[in-house]
């Protein structure tokens, strides 16, 4: 046994949160792409079976108010609330997070009203945002603006609506300054929108304590709800009353059933539904959700932050020099819950890596990226993965 593999033994046995492991269904592979589906959690397939069988086959659609069917939104938001740092009340769960995205940009900008005229985006957004912040400046008649996160200070003036930013970045892993951008956007006037995927459940995000305005992510990485599980919104309380969403429903009425032809906007979070809850996902979220019953999001911080330096670690050690770059940041204060490495033939390498059953994932034209999900990775396997990458790259070498 190398002396790394020791090492990751002993890291394992004094791992307060090694447990978390039997609450999912796992193989014998190393699981690093939680970063963008998370592991089915063990409760998730009996209470989907539940659903349909019971809820859906013998209730049918008296499951709107015996099972909880009408109130899932904000209850399942209510649970995801202290995973992101806020208080009950404020987030609202549905819709894709693309969808979320656009409610969030139009009902920033229209917050902040006439005589301010640009939006600004992170130019290293995840594409989609990119798109939905420019379709959304053509809607409301702004022009749109992309700057790095550490550029927005600067580009921040009286003619900035509203900022669309990433907490994480997809590619890289590295974490953005909430906090301080959200206040330099608010002594600037403007609203702040941040994209949470990449963040929530992986590290404290604060949400309330920095007063941030608006808020959207997915739930099926780190929150592990599933392929397509429905995303959130979330909308500062003190907002609410004036957060005039673009797409109106039935849902959001202040009186769903009376199906009258004006609008009139429901009070709190509910203002950020639209249509119909997707049931079949919202309730196997839910269950996924029971997984963090008891876990303190810092102590995930803080495993999440040992798994990455670990494994660097590990790299360092067995990858020969130069093969690799690491364009993750090594600050713990800069860096997500991902490493991502940079090599020539990264597609290929991914390839290899898991068909050795090391599952990361290849983002063009050359970034292996490894998530690192605190939950149920441990630290034999982070060392296993980076012995195995040494393994494919030096075949790839010979």
């Amino acid at each position: 046994m190398s002396d790394l593999a020791r090492e990751a033994k002993e890291l394992d046995a004094s791992d307060e949160l090694a447990g978390l492991r039997a609450r999912f269904v796992l193989d014998d592979a190393v699981y690093l792409d939680g970063n963008s589906l998370g592991a089915l959690p063990a409760a998730v397939p009996d209470r989907v079976a539940d659903v349909v069988r019971r809820q859906w086959g013998e209730l049918r659609i008296r499951s709107w108010e015996e099972s909880g069917w009408w109130t899932a939104p904000e209850r399942i938001g209510d649970r995801i609330a202290p995973l992101v740092g806020a208080a009950p009340g404020q987030i609202v769960v549905g819709d894709s997070t693309s969808v979320n995205v656009f409610k969030a940009v139009v009902a920033a900008v229209r917050l902040a009203g006439e005589g301010r005229d640009e939006i600004l985006v992170d130019a290293s957004t995840f594409p989609t945002d990119g798109y939905i912040a420019e379709s959304a400046a053509r809607l409301t008649g702004r022009t749109l603006r992309a700057v790095t996160p550490a550029e927005v200070p600067a580009a921040l003036g009286p003619r900035t609506a509203a900022v669309l930013l990433n907490h994480v970045d997809y590619r890289t892993g590295r974490l953005h300054d909430l906090p301080g951008l959200t206040a330099a956007v608010h002594e600037a006037g403007a609203y702040v929108v941040w994209d949470l995927c990449h963040s929530a459940g992986a590290l404290p995000v604060g949400l309330d304590e920095h007063g941030v305005d608006l808020a959207v992510g997915c739930t099926y990485k780190y929150l592990n709800g599933g392929p397509g599980s429905p995303a959130y919104l979330y909308v500062r309380h003190d907002l609410q009353d004036r957060f005039d969403s673009p797409l109106p429903g039935w849902n959001s009425h202040a009186e769903p059933f009376g199906m009258r032809p004006e609008f009139e906007a429901a009070h709190g979070a509910r203002r950020g539904r639209v249509g119909t809850p997707d049931i079949l996902s919202m309730l196997a979220l839910e269950a996924a959700l029971e997984v963090w019953d008891g876990v303190r999001v810092e102590a995930v911080r803080a495993k999440s932050l040992a798994l990455t330096d670990f494994f660097l670690k590990c790299v360092t050690a067995y990858v020969p020099e130069g093969r690799v770059e690491c364009v993750t940041p090594l600050a713990h204060a800069e860096r997500g819950s991902q490493v991502a490495l940079r090599c020539p033939d990264a597609g290929d390498v991914m390839k290899r890596l898991i068909e050795r059953g090391v599952i990361g994932d290849f983002r063009a034209p050359d970034v292996l990226r490894f998530g690192f999900t605190p939950l149920y990775v441990g630290f034999a396997d982070v060392e296993r993965a980076a012995r195995v990458l040494a393994e494919v790259l030096a075949d790839a070498a010979a």
